[in-house]
């Protein structure tokens, strides 16, 4: 079987399969809170731990824009109301995001959230010490998964799979208890993600998740939904889908309405979808979005892609695929060590 013929495949039978799985049993990991009305529950790859299908995005909870007590309150509330799955990252707004999270998830929180969080150390020593830094802001001995961010370049597997590179820092910080589960993210180009799924492969290494760009306008141009979602189903890696809105782009193209991005990606045989969260308002929709969500039929599905087919084009829309203006570790590669 060629490459198409696979991806056509998995994109099919192992994806309606997965998403079967992934929408099955309600059992929840042990030590969390039970499954909340009005919220989708599912599982998380090969690790059995069960989220909820949206998650909070890290960035947003820590801009200036947005006051601490504010930003505190939104995320209590937000898993108050069903939402486990936590997104953060070493780099989001200088570390302020992690403080605030780290201070939210006080008072009991910590233990009913599945926490992810993401670090840019390409070398041993980088890596080490962002994950002990991660570890201080949010205030907890452990995340539940800890992910390679921005894996954009094409020699970025090789880095972090080097001698003396930062997944030497990663498995140590497994064996230590600080993280539990691995795994990595990007935006640029679904040929680098699976030139890192090929280099850990040929490790015989397994990501428990990845974290990738899935949205209407996704499906059009260099497409993580066609080329990268069929191979993590098929080798059960949690698909984690993160900028259903491209920022506010994908928006201001006027195809679509946000509830209709949100219920898109919701259909996707994803484990989670990270949106942000900054106000009151983009909190609520998140949830009404899970609430009136139902799998879509395959004639609604093209329908809406035929909407944003002619804006898709080119990524105009989708600048964090086009230009350098998303890619933090661009601007600061000194991040990367």
């Amino acid at each position: 079987m060629d490459r198409r013929d696979f991806l056509k495949t998995a994109t099919t039978a192992a994806g309606v399969a997965a998403t079967e799985h992934l929408l099955g049993a309600m059992m929840h990991a042990e030590g969390k809170a039970p499954e909340a009305e009005g919220m989708v529950y599912r599982t998380l790859g090969r690790t059995g731990e069960r989220v909820s299908a949206i998650g909070l995005g890290g960035y947003h909870i820590g801009k200036s824009s947005l006051g601490e007590q504010e930003s505190i309150q939104l995320m209590r509330q937000a898993i108050d109301r069903g939402i486990t799955f936590m997104d953060n990252c070493w780099d989001y707004n200088d570390g302020v995001s992690e403080i605030r999270m780290g201070k939210a998830l006080q008072d009991g929180y910590r233990n009913k959230v599945f926490l992810m969080t993401k670090i840019d150390g390409r070398t041993k020593e980088a890596a080490a010490q962002q994950i002990n830094d991660c570890l201080q802001r949010l205030q907890t001995d452990h995340v539940d998964l800890m992910q390679f961010h921005e894996v954009i370049r094409l020699e970025d597997p090789d880095r972090i799979f080097a001698e003396g590179g930062a997944m030497e820092a990663m498995l140590e910080a497994k064996k230590a208890g600080k993280v539990r589960y691995i795994g990595f993210t990007g935006h640029k180009d679904p040929y680098v993600h699976l030139r890192m799924l090929d280099e850990a492969r040929s490790r015989s290494f397994h990501f428990d998740a990845v974290q990738m760009p899935l949205n209407v306008m996704d499906a059009h141009f260099r497409s993580f939904k066609n080329d990268v979602l069929p191979v993590l189903v098929h080798d059960e890696i949690a698909p984690l889908g993160m900028k259903a809105f491209g920022d506010h782009y994908i928006l201001d193209s006027k195809t679509v309405k946000p509830i209709e991005c949100l219920h898109y990606c919701l259909n996707l045989p994803i484990a989670v979808q990270i949106t942000g969260i900054d106000n009151q308002m983009v909190l609520d929709q998140a949830l009404e979005a899970v609430k009136t969500f139902k799998p879509m039929s395959e004639a609604e599905v093209t329908s809406l892609l035929a909407r944003t087919n002619a804006a898709a084009q080119n990524g105009k829309f989708e600048l964090y695929k086009t230009t350098s203006n998303f890619d933090g570790t661009a601007h600061r590669p000194q991040m990367l060590g």
